[in-house]
C-alpha cells in the first residue's frame, strides 16, 4: 500500500499587482475567471481523495486578492472532507494591504491557524521602488487586527539587497520586524528572475544593486541581531521563535512528498515530480476533460533522490542525518560522500557533529553552492 503524502500545497496565481522581482506563476487578477479556477481547484483537490494532511499551505500569487465569498468558497471547500483534528498548520499568504475585514473574518471562522504577509520592507520609497501596493502603515495595521482576530502564529517575508538599499536600511527593517512581536522571519536576498522588470533594468545597467560583500554583511547582521533576540536561525532564509518553525516548509526540506494543487503547481507524489499547467484556460480545460492538469511527470531516480536529500536537508541548521540518509537509500554515505564532505570541512563550509552534517555561517550564505558539490556527475 502506497502511503499518501500528508502534506498539501494550493496555489492561487491571481495577483492585484506584479512586482518587479517576480517569477511565480501569476496573473493580473482583473477579468479572471476567478470562480471557475476555484471550482477546477476544488475538483483536482477531491479528485486526489485527501482525508488527512498535517499541513496544508496556500500560497500564490495573492491567495487574499480575491473576495471574501471566494476565499469563504475556498477555504471550507478544502477542509469539507478533512480530518482537522489531525490538521497540525494551515498556511495562507497574504499581502498586507488585502485583508479586509471581511475576509479576516472569514479566516477567523475558518481552519487557518497560520498567516504568511508578504511585506518585502517597511520603507515606503523602497516598496514603491518593488513595484509592491502595500505601504509601511498598512503592515502594522493589519498584522494588529489579524492578532485582534485571535491569530498569533504569523509570519512575514522580508527582501534585503535590494536596489539602492543600505546597511541602516536593514537595521531599521530588523528593528520594525522585531518590534512587531511575530514567532516567525523568512528574509531572503533579492534574486534577479528571467522576465522580471527587474531583470531587464539590470541588462541596461539600470539597477543599483548591493556588492556582494555588502549582501554577506546584511545576511551576517540579520542573523546575529535576530538570534540575540530569541530566534532561532532554523534554516538559510527562516528564523522562529521557539515551536513555530513552519511545518509546511520543513516537510519540503526533509524531502517528503505533497500534493501539488492549482495552475502551475509542482507536486511530489509515489516518487514522481510533477508539475501542473501553468496557463490558467489549459488549466481550466485539463481538470474539465482529464480530471488533473499535469503537464510534466519525472520518475526520480535513486540518484536523485539522493542528491534532493542532501541538497534539500542542507538548507536546514540541524542539516543532514547520515543514518536517515543510509536508511532511506540503502548505502554507506562514507563511501559515497565521504571525500567531499572532508573538503568542505577544510573550507570551513561544513561541520560534521556526530550523526550530522551540517553548513558552517560561512556555507549558509553560500548556500546552494556548497550543497551543489554534492552532484555527481
Amino acid at each position: 500500500m502506497l502511503k499518501k503524502p500528508t502534506s498539501a500545497y494550493v496555489h492561487i496565481p491571481f495577483c492585484t499587482q506584479i512586482c518587479y522581482y517576480c517569477d511565480f506563476s501569476k496573473v493580473f487578477i482583473k477579468n479572471q475567471p476567478v470562480d471557475a479556477y476555484l471550482q477546477a481547484l476544488i475538483a483536482e483537490f477531491e479528485a486526489c481523495q485527501i482525508d488527512q494532511l498535517r499541513t496544508l499551505y496556500i500560497g500564490g500569487g495573492t491567495p487574499t486578492s480575491i473576495t471574501a465569498e471566494q476565499l469563504d468558497y475556498l477555504l471550507s471547500h478544502l477542509t469539507k472532507n478533512l480530518d482537522l483534528s489531525k490538521l497540525e498548520e494551515f498556511t495562507i499568504e497574504a499581502n498586507p494591504g488585502d485583508l479586509t475585514p471581511d475576509k479576516i473574518a472569514v479566516l477567523e471562522k475558518s481552519a487557518v491557524n497560520r498567516l504568511s504577509l508578504g511585506v518585502q520592507t517597511f520603507n515606503d520609497k523602497h516598496l514603491k521602488r518593488i513595484g509592491r501596493s502595500h505601504n509601511e502603515e498598512q503592515i502594522y495595521s493589519t498584522i494588529d487586527s489579524l492578532k485582534k482576530a485571535g491569530f498569533d502564529n504569523i509570519s512575514i517575508d522580508l527582501i534585503y539587497a535590494l536596489p539602492g538599499q543600505t546597511m541602516e536600511d536593514v537595521k531599521e527593517n530588523v528593528a520594525k520586524a522585531l518590534a512587531l512581536d511575530i514567532p516567525h522571519l523568512s528574509l531572503y536576498s533579492l534574486i534577479l528572475e528571467h522576465h522580471t522588470v527587474f531583470m531587464n533594468k539590470m541588462r541596461r545597467g539600470k539597477l543599483n544593486l548591493p556588492t556582494e560583500d555588502l549582501e554577506a554583511e546584511m545576511f551576517d547582521y540579520i542573523i546575529a541581531e535576530l538570534e540575540k533576540n530569541g530566534f532561532e536561525h532554523y534554516e538559510i532564509s527562516n528564523f522562529t521563535k521557539p515551536g513555530f518553525e513552519s511545518r509546511h516548509n520543513l516537510m519540503y526540506w526533509n524531502n517528503d512528498e505533497y500534493y501539488g494543487l492549482g495552475a502551475g503547481a509542482s507536486g511530489y507524489v509515489n516518487g514522481v515530480r510533477y508539475r501542473n499547467r501553468g496557463p490558467i484556460q489549459h488549466y481550466l480545460k485539463a481538470i474539465a476533460e482529464d480530471g488533473h492538469a499535469r503537464l510534466s511527470e519525472e520518475v526520480l531516480t535513486m540518484e536523485e533522490m539522493m542528491e534532493e536529500e542532501l541538497f534539500l536537508g542542507l538548507r536546514k541548521k540541524s542539516g543532514v542525518s547520515i543514518k536517515r540518509f543510509e536508511d532511506r537509500f540503502n548505502l554507506s554515505f562514507n563511501e559515497r560522500y565521504g571525500q567531499i564532505v572532508e573538503d568542505l570541512c577544510q573550507q570551513g563550509l561544513l561541520q560534521v557533529d556526530g550523526d550530522r552534517i551540517r553548513m558552517t555561517k560561512k556555507g549558509l550564505f553560500l548556500g546552494d553552492t556548497v550543497a551543489e558539490k554534492f552532484i555527481l556527475e
